[in-house]
C-alpha cells in the first residue's frame, strides 16, 4: 500500500549515477517483474475466491450445507461435496499450471546476466538485482535489461544500433545518440566508475516516444530526450559494446508500464449462467414454499390421521414447523435442477474442444513446425461470437519482408512474366528466376523472374543504367563487411533496403559513403560521387533527393518520392512519359505494390553555388526555419526528367486477404492499431482490401489538439448522419500526431481517446467499415479494445505478435498469440496461438462456430433433460403429503447424472456438427448466430424449462393414470410405489435418449455406442441393484428387490413406457420437422446442400482468389525517419576502417572486368537457351 502511495506522488525521478545509497531512500522498484498472479501463499484463497465468483459453486456450497443438517436432509451429503471437490480441484490445478508457466517465464527474465559496474568494476549481475542508478554495459546482440540513458558506446560520436521490435513491431534500426560529454567516457571502466552524474526526469510513465529530463554533471545541466533513452526490451544492433545508466527499473519501465494486468476472463455463457442459476434458484424456492405451504395445510387438515403411524418424536409437531423443515428438504430434492456434473461436463467439453484446435494439422506451419495452441481451455465457445477484431500490422498481417516486385523504365514495364505465346502467366514455384550467378557480390535472396530487364542491362541501356543509379545513390543506407568478407546493409527503412538491394543485383553495387562521397560499383566498375547536398525526407514533402557531382564533373539531382508529388514537380516534356508511366502505376497499385517514382535533373555550376548559398541561408535563421529550408528543396526540385517508377511488395503472410475478405463476410469488424504512420498503415489496407476506392468518405482525424480533434470528429459526423445511405461504407483514420521539430518535444497524445472525446469517436468509428489507428502506444491499443468492450458491449479478439501487443491481447475477451519474428512475448501472454494470420479463420468459422454449437446444445439438452427429471418430485409432491418423499429409488438418483445420461451429452457436446468443415468455411453467414447469441439466451432458455416441465407432466400423469385401479396380467395390482418409480425411471432414461437421438446432427460411432450403450447400462445396472444376490450383501441399501424383474414382464408396463415416449418427443418432432419446411435457417440451407453434394461427390472447383482493384497508392519509405539524412552528412555514423584490396568495399577495376564478362556470357547464354526453348515448344 505504501508503494502503491509513493507511486502515486511521484512527480519527478532523481537518479544518481554510482550511488545505490542515495537512490535507495526514494525506494524505486529493482529490476525484478513478475506477470504471475498468485504465489504459493495466495494460490488458496484467491483461487477459490475468483472460483466462487462462478454462482454454481455458491449455490452447491450452500446446499452441501443444508445436506449436513440431517433434519432437513433426503440425500446424503457425500453426494455433494464429493463432485464439488473435483471441480474445485480440477480448476485449480489448470491455473496453478498456467501460473506456473508464468512464473517460469518471469523467471528466466529476471535470471537473465547483465555486466553492473559495481564498486569500480565490472561484475555479473542478474536482472533482478539490476537497481537505478546503476551502470550497465551491453554488447551486440544483447537485449536492454532496463531503461537506460545512455553514456558512451563503440561507435563514433556515441552512437548505437537498436531494435525496437518489441516495442512497436518496427524492425528497421534506430538510432540513439549519447551526450558528447558523457561519449568521452568510452570504455574507461575507471572514469565510468567517477562518473557522478545526477539525472532528473519524468516519472514512470507509458510513453514510448517522449523522455523529458535533464543529466547535472560537473556544475553543468545537460536535457536529454526520448534519442538519448534506451528502452528496455529493445535489442543492441550493430554496436560492439555500449554504456548505460538505468533509469527506470522493472516494474517502472516503459515497457512494463504497458503491459497491462491479467485479468480472469470468462465467456458471456458463463455469465449468463451465473443469471441462470440464480433465477433456477428463485425457481427452486419458489416450488419449496409451495410444497411446503402444502404440507402445513396437509399436517393440519390430515396429518392427525396418520399419527399413530409416526414415531413419537414426531407426534406433537407443529405444522408450521413442520413445513419449515419440509422447505429445506425440497430443496435439497430439488437442486438436481442445477446438477455439479453440469460444470463437470462443460469442462471436459472445453478441454475437448481445446484439443481439437491443437491437434488441427490445417493449422499447422510446416516451415516452423509450429502447431496451433489453446492456451486456455475456458474460452473456446467465446470464439464462436467474435464481433470485433484488433489487429496488429507488422508481422501479423505483413511477413516485415519488402521485395523488389517491378518497375517501370521509359514507359516499358519489367517484372511480368509471358508464356510461349506471348500471354501474361501467373509466377509459382515452378517459374525460372533470373540467374544472378554471374554477379559475385549479388544478394543469394533477391529474386526476379523477368529476363527481359537483364537483356536491357546487357544492351547498355541509358535510360535503364540510369534508373539503378538513382536507386544505389538515393538512399540512407550503410554499408557494412560481416566476418566472412561479406557486404551486408544496414537499412533504416526496408523499402530503400529492397531498392538498394535490387541495384545492386543488378550491376549497381552500393560500395561506401563518407559524409561527402558515395562510392558505388557500376557494372565492375568503381565509381565515386561527391555528396553535394542531401534534402532529406519528410512526412510533408513525401520525396527525398540527394545532389551528386559524378567523376565527369556533371552535377546531377536525383529524386525518388510520392508520385502524386513528384509528378507535379516534372518538366513539360515528360507528360507523354508521365501518362505512361501513370497507367503502369495504377497497375502496380491494383495488385497492392508500394510504388514510387524516380526522377533526375541535370544541374548547371553556377545555378547549384546560388541554390547552396540560398540552403545556407535557410539554415542560418532561428525564425521559421523548416520552412525556408523546405522552400529551398522546393526551389530546385522542380523541372525533373522522369526515368520510371517502382513496385515493392510488403509481403502479406499468405491468405491475408482471403481471411480478411471471409471474416468481413461474417460480419466481424476489423480494426488495425499499428504503431507505423499513416500512409504506412494504408498501403496494407489497401493491400489486403480493408481500404477500397469505391468507399464513400475518408476521415482522418490527426488534430493538432483535443479542439481540433473534436471539430473533425463533428465534421465527420455531418456527413455521416447527413447522408440517408452510406453509413456502413467508409473507413476512419485515427492517427497521432507527428512529433514538431521546433527545437522542444510537443506532446503526442491520442487526443480522441480522452474522455470527453471517447464516446464521439468511438460512434463514428462502428458506423465506418473499417477503422485503422495509427501511431498508437501499446497502452492506447488497450484503450481502443476497453472502449468498444464496455460501450458496445461486444465479443472482442486481439491478434498481435509483438511485446507492443500484450495490452490489448489481456485487455480484449480473446487474446491471440502468432509466433512471429518478434519473439514469443505476445504468444506467452495469449489464449490461443498459431504462426499465420490465415489460420484466425479456421480457428473462428470452424473451431469457435463449432465450439458455441456445441456448448449451447449442450446447455439446452442439459437443462431439458435435469428439469424433466426433478420436476417429477414436484407433482409427487401433491400425492405424497408433501413428505419430501422421492420418486426414484436413492440410486437412480445418483446415477442418472453420472452414469446413465453423462456420455451421450458429453459426446454430442464434443463432436457434433450442424455443417462441415468446408461449409463452414464456404458460407462465412453461418457465423453470424454466434454474433446475435441466438442458440442459447433467456429466451432459449425458458424454452427448454417449458419443454423439459412438459416432459415431467408426462412422465408423471401417463404412469399415474395408467396404474390407477388397474391390475396386472396376473390379477394383482400394480399401482405400488416400487413399480411406480420403476416404470418413471425407465421412461425417463429412454425418453431423454431419444431426444438426445433427435438433437444429434452429425452420427459417430462414439456417438451410437454411448446413446443405445447407455440404455444397456441402465438396465444392467437396473437387474443388478434389484437382484436378490445384492439384496443379501446389503438389505438396507437396496430395498427393491425384486422389482424390475416383476415389473417390466408385464406388458402392459412397457405399452405405458411407448405411450409415454410417444407423447414426450411428438411436439419435438413436428415443430421441428413445420420449422425446417416452413421457415428453414441458412444451417438448415446448408445442410441440405451438403447431403445433396455428399450423394453427388462433384468435383471441388478451386475458389477465385480475392484480388485488388483500387487504384494506385504510393508506398515510398515511410517507416524512414526525418533527420537520417543529416546524420549520414554529418558523418557521426560513419566508422573509419582501411579498406584493402581485396575486401568486398575495396575491389578495384582489375579485378572487376571479369564479371562485366560474366555478366554478358550470362545474358546471351540465358536469352539464346530462352529463345531456343521457345522455338522448340512452338
Amino acid at each position: 500500500m505504501f508503494c502503491g502511495e509513493k507511486k502515486l506522488l511521484e512527480t519527478e525521478r532523481r537518479v544518481k549515477a554510482n550511488d545505490r545509497e542515495f537512490n535507495e531512500k526514494f525506494q524505486y522498484a529493482t529490476n525484478r517483474i513478475h506477470t504471475s498472479k498468485y504465489n504459493i501463499l495466495t494460490f488458496l484463497p484467491i483461487n477459490l475466491f475468483e472460483q466462487f465468483q462462478r454462482v454454481a459453486n455458491a449455490y452447491f456450497l450452500f446446499l452441501l450445507i443444508l445436506q449436513l443438517i440431517p433434519e432437513i436432509s433426503s440425500l446424503s451429503w457425500f453426494t455433494t461435496i464429493v463432485p464439488l471437490v473435483l471441480v474445485l480441484t480440477i480448476t485449480a490445478v489448470k491455473d496453478a499450471t498456467d501460473d506456473y508457466f508464468r512464473h517460469k517465464s518471469d523467471n528466466q527474465v529476471n535470471n537473465r546476466l547483465s555486466e553492473v559496474l559495481i564498486n569500480g568494476r565490472l561484475q555479473s549481475e542478474k536482472w533482478m538485482n539490476v537497481k537505478a542508478g546503476d551502470i550497465i554495459k551491453l554488447e551486440n546482440n544483447q537485449f536492454v535489461a532496463a531503461d537506460l540513458l545512455l553514456l558512451s558506446s563503440s561507435e563514433p560520436h556515441g552512437l548505437c544500433y537498436i531494435e525496437t521490435a518489441e516495442l512497436d513491431g518496427e524492425t528497421n534500426l534506430k538510432v540513439r545518440h549519447a551526450l558528447p560529454v558523457t561519449s568521452e567516457l568510452g570504455a574507461d571502466i575507471s572514469s565510468l566508475a567517477k562518473f557522478d552524474g545526477i539525472v532528473a526526469c519524468e516519472p514512470p510513465n507509458n510513453k514510448l516516444d517522449k523522455f523529458t529530463g535533464d543529466l547535472s554533471w560537473k556544475d553543468n545541466k545537460y536535457p536529454l530526450n526520448n534519442e538519448k533513452i534506451i528502452l528496455r526490451g529493445c535489442v543492441l544492433r550493430n554496436t560492439s559494446w555500449c554504456f548505460g545508466m538505468v533509469i527506470f527499473a522493472g516494474p517502472d519501465t516503459k515497457l512494463m508500464q504497458n503491459s497491462g494486468k491479467t485479468t480472469f476472463k470468462r465467456t458471456s455463457i458463463d455469465r449468463l449462467m451465473n443469471t441462470l442459476v440464480l433465477w433456477i434458484f428463485g425457481f427452486l424456492v419458489c416450488m419449496g414454499v409451495i410444497l411446503a405451504i402444502g404440507n402445513s395445510i396437509w399436517k393440519h387438515q390430515v396429518g392427525d390421521y396418520f399419527r399413530a403411524f409416526l414415531f413419537q418424536d414426531e407426534v406433537g409437531k407443529n405444522p408450521i414447523f413442520s413445513g419449515f423443515l419440509t422447505f429445506w428438504s425440497y430443496i435439497i430434492i430439488l437442486n438436481t435442477v442445477v446438477p455439479i456434473s453440469l460444470y463437470v461436463s462443460v469442462e471436459v467439453i472445453r478441454l475437448g474442444h481445446s484439443h481439437f484446435i491443437n491437434w488441427d494439422r490445417k493449422m499447422y506451419y510446416a516451415k516452423k513446425e509450429t502447431l496451433a495452441e489453446a492456451r486456455t481451455t475456458t474460452l473456446n465457445e467465446e470464439l464462436g461470437q467474435i464481433e470485433y477484431i484488433f489487429s496488429d500490422k507488422t508481422g501479423t498481417l505483413t511477413q516485415n519482408i519488402m521485395t523488389f516486385n517491378k518497375c517501370s523504365i521509359n514507359g516499358r514495364t519489367y517484372g511480368e512474366v509471358y508464356d510461349d505465346l506471348g500471354r501474361k502467366t501467373e509466377i509459382n514455384e515452378k517459374t525460372k528466376p533470373v540467374d544472378f550467378s554471374f554477379n559475385p557480390q549479388a544478394d543469394s535472396k533477391f529474386q526476379f523472374y523477368d529476363h527481359s530487364l537483364i537483356e536491357s542491362i546487357k544492351l547498355g541501356d541509358p535510360k535503364v543504367y540510369e534508373f539503378f543509379r538513382l536507386l544505389a545513390l538515393c538512399h540512407t543506407v550503410m554499408p557494412e563487411e560481416n566476418n566472412e568478407g561479406k557486404l551486408i546493409y544496414q537499412v533504416q527503412s526496408p523499402d530503400e533496403g529492397a531498392l538498394v538491394t535490387a541495384a545492386r543485383n543488378f550491376g549497381f553495387i552500393f560500395k561506401s559513403r563518407t559524409p561527402e562521397t558515395i562510392t558505388v560499383e557500376e557494372m565492375g566498375k568503381i565509381v565515386t560521387y561527391q555528396l553535394l547536398a542531401f534534402l532529406d525526407f519528410n512526412n510533408i514533402r513525401k520525396r527525398m533527393s540527394v545532389i551528386v557531382r559524378n567523376p565527369e564533373g556533371q552535377i546531377k539531382l536525383y529524386c525518388k518520392g510520392a508520385d502524386t508529388i513528384l509528378f507535379e514537380k516534372l518538366h513539360s516534356s515528360n507528360e507523354e512519359l508521365m501518362t505512361v508511366t501513370s497507367d503502369h502505376l495504377s497497375e502496380f497499385g491494383g495488385e497492392g505494390l508500394r510504388t514510387l517514382a524516380i526522377a533526375y535533373r541535370n544541374l548547371n555550376e553556377e545555378y547549384f553555388k546560388e541554390w547552396f548559398k540560398l540552403l545556407e541561408e535557410a539554415n542560418r535563421v532561428f525564425d521559421k526555419r523548416d520552412e525556408r529550408v523546405a522552400a529551398a528543396y522546393e526551389e530546385i526540385e522542380r523541372d525533373m526528367m522522369l526515368l520510371g517508377a517502382t513496385a515493392i511488395e510488403d509481403k502479406l503472410q499468405d491468405g491475408v486477404i482471403e481471411t480478411i475478405t471471409n471474416l468481413s463476410l461474417a460480419n466481424i469488424k476489423i480494426w488495425v492499431l499499428t504503431g507505423d504512420k499513416q500512409e504506412t498503415a494504408m498501403n496494407i489496407g489497401y493491400s489486403c482490401n480493408m481500404l477500397t476506392d469505391d468507399m464513400n468518405e475518408v476521415f482522418i482525424l490527426s488534430g493538432h489538439t483535443a479542439a481540433e480533434v473534436w471539430e473533425e470528429l463533428k465534421k465527420a459526423k455531418e456527413i455521416l448522419f447527413g447522408r440517408s445511405t452510406g453509413f456502413t461504407n467508409g473507413y476512419a483514420f485515427c492517427e497521432k500526431l507527428q512529433e514538431l521539430k521546433l527545437g522542444s518535444t510537443i506532446e503526442e497524445t491520442g487526443y480522441a481517446l480522452e474522455a470527453n472525446l471517447q464516446n464521439e469517436f468511438l460512434e463514428i468509428a462502428c458506423i465506418c467499415k473499417t477503422v485503422i489507428c495509427c501511431r498508437v502506444t501499446p497502452l492506447q491499443k488497450a484503450q481502443v479494445v476497453e472502449l468498444v468492450k464496455k460501450h458496445r458491449k461486444a465479443v472482442t479478439l486481439a491478434i498481435g505478435d509483438g511485446a507492443n501487443d500484450i495490452s490489448m491481447i489481456k485487455s480484449a475477451h480473446i487474446g491471440v498469440g502468432i509466433s512471429g519474428q518478434e519473439g514469443m512475448q505476445a504468444v506467452l501472454a495469449s489464449d490461443y496461438s498459431f504462426a499465420q494470420f490465415r489460420y484466425l479463420q479456421r480457428l473462428l468459422l470452424v473451431h469457435g462456430r463449432w465450439s458455441y454449437f456445441r456448448m449451447c446444445k449442450f446447455l439446452c439438452y442439459f437443462f431439458y433433460k435435469n428439469f424433466a427429471f426433478t420436476l417429477v418430485h414436484f407433482w409427487f409432491g401433491f400425492f405424497c403429503g408433501f413428505s419430501a418423499q422421492t420418486v426414484y429409488d436413492q440410486w437412480f438418483i445418483t446415477l442418472f447424472n453420472i452414469v446413465y445420461t453423462s456420455l451421450p451429452v458429453l459426446a454430442m457436446g464434443i463432436f457434433d456438427q450442424d455443417v462441415n468443415e468446408q461449409n463452414s468455411m464456404d458460407y462465412p453467414n453461418l457465423y453470424g448466430p454466434g454474433q446475435l447469441n441466438l442458440l442459447f439466451n433467456k429466451r432459449k432458455f425458458f424454452i427448454c424449462i417449458a419443454h423439459g416441465v412438459y416432459t415431467s407432466f408426462a412422465l408423471f400423469f401417463i404412469p399415474y393414470g395408467a396404474f390407477y385401479n388397474v391390475a396386472g396380467e396376473d390379477g394383482k395390482h400394480i399401482a405400488d410405489y416400487q413399480s411406480f418409480a420403476v416404470t418413471i425411471a425407465t421412461s425417463l432414461v429412454i425418453v431423454v435418449s431419444v431426444q438426445i437421438a433427435l438433437d444429434t446432427s452429425y452420427w459417430t460411432v462414439i456417438n451410437h455406442v454411448f446413446i443405445w450403450g447407455s440404455i444397456a447400462v441402465y438396465f444392467s445396472i437396473l437387474f443388478t441393484m434389484h437382484s436378490d444376490g445384492i439384496f443379501d450383501i446389503f438389505p438396507n441399501q437396496f430395498p427393491f428387490v425384486g422389482n424390475a424383474r416383476h415389473s417390466l414382464s408385464q406388458k402392459n408396463i412397457w405399452l405405458v413406457i411407448l405411450l409415454t415416449t410417444v407423447v414426450s418427443v411428438m411436439p419435438v418432432i413436428t415443430f421441428r420437422f413445420l420449422k425446417v419446411v416452413l421457415y428453414p435457417t441458412l444451417s438448415d440451407q446448408v445442410r441440405q446442400l451438403q447431403k445433396a453434394q455428399d450423394k453427388a461427390r462433384p468435383l471441388r472447383g478451386h475458389k477465385r482468389q480475392p484480388r485488388r482493384t483500387s487504384s494506385r497508392r504510393s508506398g515510398y519509405a515511410f517507416a524512414h525517419q526525418e533527420g537520417y539524412g543529416e546524420l549520414i552528412t554529418s558523418g557521426k555514423n560513419m566508422r573509419v576502417k582501411n579498406l584493402h584490396p581485396t575486401s568486398g568495399l575495396g575491389k578495384t577495376m582489375y579485378n572487376s572486368t571479369s564479371w562485366i564478362e560474366n555478366l554478358c556470357k550470362k545474358t546471351t547464354d540465358t536469352v539464346n537457351s530462352f529463345s531456343l526453348d521457345r522455338t522448340v515448344k512452338l
